[in-house]
């Protein structure tokens, strides 16, 4: 793979039941074409679950093949990002168990965008719904799912990062 398309990104497991550890595993290393072994750590936040992070090198959109693989676990609360490259937005996708799957593009400096569509729907929803701006742009910006792992992300500070590099 050229250097000029690879993408690159970290997925993190913010909390999932010991037992889907290795399925969790299996499910990142089918999509990276490599086996994969977590360095799992407790979660304070929810005890009985435990964290993890993988920073990842390989093809554009891989995050997205991630995620796909990841949400099918229903007790897993994930976020994965992935850095624009050349040709391609970058993104990032999150994952809780009670609001389902998030995505937004991103830029190199990791701030979400609105497309133009979405900021339009979302101000006819605040005007036709009787919601306010602020309530409909905060759901297009993700702050649900942001205000629920926040306290899991904190807890996560001194987890160890492995580096992997998809093949083929």
């Amino acid at each position: 793979m050229a250097k000029s398309s690879a993408a690159r990104g970290v997925v993190f497991v913010h909390s999932t039941p010991k037992a889907l550890c290795q399925h969790v595993e299996w499910a990142i290393g089918g999509i990276l074409g490599s086996s994969v072994n977590l360095d799992w750590v407790d979660q304070p936040v929810a005890p009985g679950t435990v964290r993890a992070e993988l920073s990842w090198i390989g093809a554009p959109d891989l995050s997205a093949k991630i995620a796909s693989a990841l949400r099918i676990f229903p007790n897993l609360r994930f976020e994965i990002t992935e850095e624009p490259s050349p040709g391609f937005d970058g993104q990032r996708f999150v994952s809780t168990p009670t609001l389902g799957l998030w995505r937004s593009p991103m830029g190199v400096f990791g701030e979400g965008f609105i497309s133009e569509e979405k900021l339009r729907a979302a101000m006819i929803a605040a005007v036709t719904q009787g919601n306010s701006l602020v309530e409909v742009v905060d759901e297009v910006l993700g702050g649900a799912w942001d205000r629920e792992l926040e306290p899991f992300r904190y807890a996560g500070d001194g987890v160890p990062v492995r580096w992997l590099h998809q093949v083929g």
